[in-house]
């Protein structure tokens, strides 16, 4: 440890143990501690600055320090600070972003229920796909189909959901009913001269596949993000989404849209599902709900999947799940006026503008040494580095020349992820041509820095 004894970052080591985090690692490189957050950048306990390239975790919509949002809060906390919606208790916030969300929504929702996290929304989501088909009589109908590479949450059961081998190895996951099939990425799994289209009918066609093989009897719902986040910002193929969704109908499989990370105009349109034309079953949203500023999460579904519910809970005689925070007066109050700031400032309208800025700026380096594949839309984007252009090999051991990357990109003042060696972007909404410059200019420093570094370090292929 370089830091003094009595430092944040030492005192942190000692006490916290963190998330996607190699802990032996944390103990000897210790803890950024950022202190505060102002707009797109934060600051770090020495005071420095750092565009947050990502929003945080993909969620901080209107930027760090909103008045807007802290007033909301606090006037919140000074009315009701809490209260739950059990047994057929509410409150007028919770009320109002319900109806909001349903008239914003896509497809047909009918209603809301509130989790405090994309995970357990994903998690509720699964049990009530089995509650909704035991209700209907049909027990055998359990199974839910991810794909590889797809992010879904960390619970038992989301994680399960979740197709990243890290989030399975030593947790014993995925658990009984969860099955993934493969991931859209064209330019990593496209077979030589199998355009987009084609590409798109053969994973359609291996899904149809495997609901024939597990029995469609068997099969209740098929879960994706309209674009794939924590897995490499995976846009889909042409006609993909249109080809799964008449899968899924031909077989009565539900379709659930994970827009934790592409909701409320991430992709340059409201919802990742309006983007690529998804008429969803079920949508989960999160992350740039409240842009993150209180912890929540919605689960909206249908008539036909609420009717059948609410039967159903008649004859058992209540709903037997739901969490003490569910639908908190304060985080859906936070998540009213985050939604009016998104509309009132056309943050939608500034993604898809800014977004067109980024996608070119990213595209600049596609000719880069390091560079395999540029990929993104609107304001989310990815950067894959490969140690072999033409043979789209990657590094071996990956994630060393992602991780390098990403340490130059800090060091000169931007926050972005690497996902293994894929650079991961997803800016604040409320960031202009000005901050898109800088974030491409200090990207492209830390790019050429590690180019020089793997070159020194005779990094090979996988």
């Amino acid at each position: 440890m370089v830091d003094r004894p009595n430092s944040p970052s030492f005192r942190d080591v000692a006490v916290n143990f963190h998330p996607y985090t190699n802990a032996r690692k944390h103990e000897d490189k210790g803890a950024m501690v950022i202190r505060e957050g102002k707009g797109i950048h934060v600051y770090d306990d020495a005071g420095k600055e750092y565009i947050e390239g990502l929003a945080g975790l993909w969620s901080v919509a209107v930027g760090f320090g909103e008045d807007r949002l802290i007033e909301a809060a606090r006037a919140q906390m000074a009315k009701l600070p809490y209260y739950h919606s059990f047994a057929h208790k509410s409150h007028e916030p919770s009320i109002e972003l319900s109806e909001r969300l349903l008239a914003m929504a896509p497809g047909k929702m009918s209603k809301v229920f509130y989790t405090s996290s994309g995970s357990e929304a994903n998690d509720t989501a699964i049990k009530l796909v089995w509650y909704y088909n035991n209700a209907l009589g049909r027990p055998e109908k359990k199974k839910i189909i991810g794909r590889i590479k797809g992010y879904h949450g960390i619970t038992i059961a989301s994680g399960s959901l979740t197709g990243l081998p890290y989030n399975h190895k030593d947790f014993d996951l995925p658990i009984k009913n969860i099955l993934h099939t493969a991931c859209p990425h064209h330019w990593r799994f496209g077979w030589e001269g199998e355009s987009e289209e084609e590409f798109a009918s053969r994973l359609a066609g291996e899904l149809e596949q495997m609901i024939l093989s597990e029995g469609p009897e068997t099969v209740a719902a098929f879960i994706g993000e309209p674009v794939m986040g924590a897995g490499g910002v995976i846009t889909p193929p042409k006609s993909y989404w249109q080809k799964i969704q008449t899968v899924c109908r031909k077989y009565d499989v539900l379709i659930i849209a994970d827009e934790v990370i592409n909701g409320f105009g991430r992709t340059g349109q409201l919802w990742g599902s309006t983007t690529y034309g998804i008429e969803p079953d079920m949508v989960v949203c999160s992350k740039q709900l409240t842009s993150s500023y209180m912890p929540l999460a919605a689960l909206l579904f249908s008539d036909k999947i609420y009717q059948a519910v609410a039967d159903n809970t008649a004859k058992i005689g209540t709903f037997g799940h739901g969490y003490t925070a569910s639908g908190h007066p304060v985080a859906t109050a936070v998540a009213l006026e985050n939604l009016k700031i998104i509309e009132e400032r056309d943050l939608v309208g500034n993604a898809a503008r800014m977004g067109e800025r980024l996608q070119t700026g990213l595209r600049r380096f596609a000719d880069h040494p390091l560079v395999g594949e540029v990929r993104g839309i609107g304001l989310i984007g990815c950067i894959e580095l490969v140690a072999d252009k033409a043979g789209k090999h990657p590094f071996d051991p990956v994630g060393a020349v992602g991780t390098y990357c990403y340490e130059r990109c800090q060091e000169h003042g931007l926050i972005i992820r690497n996902l293994g060696d894929q650079m991961a972007f997803c800016p604040p909404m409320i960031i202009d041509e000005t901050g898109i410059d800088k974030l491409l200019e200090r990207f492209g420093r830390a790019l050429d820095e590690t180019e020089s570094w793997a070159g020194s370090q005779h990094l090979a292929a996988e």
